[in-house]
């Protein structure tokens, strides 16, 4: 019963049963990549009349995150690239990092020093700030 009503109510945990509903009757599955993120179209490569183009997205594997798509993808997705990774035969740059997680808000987020959030003290100011005063 939990996971229903996640699935009716929640759309970071994967897909809502709206999403679920709407690929199934309209969807066309095109790829995975690497984290199990699938990828769809409209079936036929129908264009959307009011959107003037096909619709495409993503459906996540897990957390939605959109920092999770890979480059390769985010270019088939944002109609960048007309065929997907998947027909072109996609093979990554050597200066392509692989994935890394948004760690914003979790304890192991960046806080560099001066920052409120970092335990400790804070340094004291230097005298290398001088006040503004209006009229001056």
């Amino acid at each position: 019963m939990k996971q229903f009503l996640l699935k009716f109510f929640t759309w970071w945990n994967g897909q809502t049963f709206g999403t679920q509903l709407w690929t199934w009757r309209f969807g066309e599955l095109v790829g995975e990549d690497e984290q199990g993120n699938r990828y769809y179209r409209t079936k036929g490569r129908k264009v959307d009349p009011t959107l003037g183009f096909e619709r495409r997205w993503v459906i996540y594997n897990g957390y939605a995150e959109a920092s999770r798509v890979p480059p390769s993808w985010h270019g088939w997705l944002h109609h960048v690239v007309d065929t997907p990774p998947t027909e072109l035969g996609y093979t990554p740059r050597e200066w392509e990092k692989p994935h890394q997680p948004n760690l914003t808000g979790t304890p192991a987020a960046y806080r560099p020093s001066g920052s409120t959030l970092v335990s400790g003290r804070r340094p004291k100011a230097t005298g290398d700030y001088q006040a503004w005063t209006p009229g001056s």
